[in-house]
């Protein structure tokens, strides 16, 4: 192992960031970027100040720290608001869409078929191939119905949903 003695520290450091970064791309969500950047800034310091090892492990230790706790702090000050705040929720997208009783109601519980699925719903009694109007979703992802009424418009066009 004579050719790592004769890699400069620094690069070890720029190597281990751009890795941390790499993975934090491969596996989303599990915060490697924070010590990417710790590990490209303690590879910084050591190119410009020459630190040995015990120093570049504290400074790497101390930057890691100090990037994630602000990080943290900004995100939490200032989160991200998404433009579509229903996109991974797929009960909350359901909100107000209509579908059809494929297993009648008993005791306020039932199925429902919306689209090509059926969902665990609640609501009143209701008979199989009655239409329903999806109102909300509860905790254990059942969807809560309200059954459908046509109202029937005086004027020549077809009846109205409610």
């Amino acid at each position: 192992m004579d050719w790592l003695n004769d890699i400069a520290p620094y690069w070890l450091w720029f190597a281990l960031g751009v890795g941390l970064a790499g993975f934090e791309m491969l596996i989303p969500g599990v915060y490697l970027v924070w010590l990417a950047v710790a590990a490209l800034a303690t590879g910084a310091l050591t190119w410009a100040f020459g630190l040995g090892v015990p120093l570049q492990i504290l400074d790497f230790v101390f930057i890691a720290l100090i990037v994630v706790f602000s990080a943290r702090r900004i995100l939490r000050d200032s989160p991200f608001v998404s433009s579509d705040p229903l996109l991974n929720n797929r009960l909350g997208r359901m909100i107000g869409q209509t579908g059809t009783v494929s297993t009648a109601f008993v005791d306020g519980e039932g199925r429902i078929r919306q689209g090509d699925s059926e969902w665990n719903a609640r609501g009143a009694d209701l008979a199989a191939g009655t239409r329903v109007r999806i109102t909300g979703a509860d905790t254990r992802g059942t969807l809560l119905v309200e059954p459908l009424t046509l109202v029937k418009d005086e004027g020549t066009g077809p009846p109205e949903v409610v």
